[in-house]
């Protein structure tokens, strides 16, 4: 027997042995591709196929070429339609693999492999089979019948119809997925290419060239299979899924750069696009404000992650909750990290309107009584650490029934809103200001002693008898009166504090309205501004 025709069954016998490990890799992986049993299918009929065909090689008489001829045949006629369909899945076409398709894909093959076997009866597939002269071992020539000439076409349709269909979805694969799509084609195409050579009789002693092609493409899936995830899913379809979720996806390689996003966070993320990829995710975060990029420059990559982030936008602010997971390969090497982006600003906002509903008064605006007493508690406590001063002014509006009564309760809102503005001119950031009940108002001055706190009184009392309101019948003029005390006193409660204070307060109602008076603990004395 030549060398080179030893070498080539050589070569072929170990693409059979391939074909076989591929198809032993697939059936124990574990995956959710779809298309795996096709795959499958199509790794054992190449398998049958080459091995047929170098036992073709070895045989020495006609008859015995003839019937491993009909081995081939028990393999090959199924390669190309199963190949199809796992390109089918592969793409997320798999919603029309009907019965219908099966039959008509899989029942010329059947028939072609009882017309090869039988053959001899009807000359069918084959007019003739005879030995080729000229070469260096026995090989064989055929007549083709025309049954052979409907598997080769439907054999071409496969292989030219998978091939299109993975060229129509290139533009719709993200580029991590290219590289399982080029493997396939490839896988298509050089069988293709192999067996049209063939069939023009351009190959080393008129051999079939595609078992030995297999090996080159058999290797390849292999390799891509343990190395690149293939077959784990069907891309197309594990897109669509990425594309329609409705929170946004970000995934970064080890080094925190962008390789790949879906629809919606580039809906969420101002500038992102496909030339973003490749960029540093603090890049991508920078116009969000500091917060974003703090959340970056300071999160591990190793660790499970979930946090709210202010997010600055063109139109406003909005809320983002991010979580944030690392990436693995299957040796358990970072790979990278999955963030997700989940707006919650409509549920941020809510909250944060029902906690202004919770510790804020509905007329005026300012803290109501309850949020008043929790925030001058803890002042008070860290008082106690501190030794700060701590002073509490109580007022009242003078005469406020009257001006419900003569104006209209519309007008003692307004009253009671003026009052509230006026205030508000005179405090610091620090101070706590509130509605105390009716037409009273209280306010907590930390690290202010009581003279401090009675001139505050002082000027707030003549600002307000300073500053009328309007209404259509001309200007309202309001006063207050006012009650002052601290917590000079060691352990004093707020209660007390407040108690006081009020007993200050209707002093200066006693007095005349519109006056300051002030509590030491041991008594009551008005005060004189000075």
């Amino acid at each position: 027997m030549d060398s080179l025709i030893s070498n080539y069954i050589v070569v072929v016998c170990i693409s059979g042995v391939l074909n076989a490990l591929l198809a032993l890799i697939a059936y124990y992986k574990k995956t959710d591709f779809t298309g795996i049993n096709a795959f499958i299918i199509s790794s054992v009929a190449s398998a049958i196929y080459t091995f047929g065909f170098a036992l073709e090689l070895s045989g020495d008489t006609l008859r015995e070429i003839g019937f491993w001829v009909k081995v081939e045949y028990l393999g090959m006629p199924y390669i190309a339609p199963s190949s199809l369909l796992m390109v089918m899945h592969f793409v997320g076409l798999d919603r029309l693999i009907k019965t219908k398709l099966l039959t008509f894909l899989y029942s010329i093959p059947v028939l072609s492999t009882l017309l090869v076997w039988t053959n001899d009866y009807h000359h069918l597939f084959y007019r003739s089979m005879y030995l080729r002269e000229g070469t260096p071992t026995p090989m064989v020539d055929i007549v083709m019948g025309p049954w052979y000439i409907v598997q080769g076409s439907v054999t071409f349709g496969c292989l030219l119809a998978g091939m299109f269909l993975m060229l129509w979805q290139w533009n719709k694969m993200k580029r991590i997925y290219r590289r399982q799509m080029v493997t396939i084609l490839i896988g298509q195409f050089l069988p293709a290419l192999g067996a049209f050579l063939y069939l023009m009789n351009k190959t080393p002693y008129g051999m079939d060239p595609v078992p030995v092609i297999m090996s080159v493409t058999s290797t390849l899936y292999i390799w891509a299979i343990l190395s690149r995830g293939m077959l784990t899913a069907a891309p197309i379809a594990r897109e669509n899924l990425f594309e329609s979720m409705r929170d946004g996806v970000l995934v970064t390689d080890r080094y925190d750069m962008l390789i790949d996003y879906n629809r919606a966070a580039a809906e969420m993320l101002e500038g992102l696009d496909t030339s973003s990829i490749g960029r540093p995710l603090a890049q991508l975060f920078l116009p969000a404000g500091a917060e974003a990029v703090q959340y970056v420059m300071h999160s591990d990559p190793l660790e499970r992650e979930e946090r709210e982030l202010a997010w600055k936008k063109v139109d406003g602010m909005n809320y983002y909750q991010i979580r944030s997971s690392p990436v693995t390969k299957q040796d358990g090497q970072l790979a990278g990290r999955m963030i997700m982006l989940i707006d919650v600003t409509e549920r941020t906002l809510l909250q944060e309107r029902l906690k202004v509903l919770a510790t804020t008064d509905s007329l005026t605006g300012i803290y109501n009584r309850m949020h008043f007493m929790e925030l001058s508690r803890q002042l008070l406590a860290e008082q106690a650490e501190t030794g700060m001063d701590v002073s509490v002014i109580l007022l009242d509006i003078d005469f406020f029934k009257n001006i419900n009564d003569r104006h209209g309760h519309q007008f003692g809102d307004m009253a009671l809103r003026h009052i509230s503005a006026v205030c508000e001119r005179h405090l610091r950031e620090q101070d706590i200001f509130g509605r105390y009940g009716g037409e009273e108002f209280v306010l907590c001055l930390p690290d202010t002693d009581l003279d401090e706190a009675a001139q505050l009184a002082e000027e707030i009392r003549a600002d307000i008898a300073a500053s009328p309101f309007y209404a259509l019948s001309g200007p309202i003029h309001v006063t207050a009166s006012f009650g002052v005390a601290d917590s000079s006193r060691p352990g004093i409660s707020l209660e007390e504090l407040l108690s006081e204070a009020d007993h200050a307060l209707y002093t200066s109602k006693r007095s005349g309205r519109n006056a300051v008076h002030t509590s030491n603990g041991g008594g009551i004395s008005a005060f004189v501004p000075h």
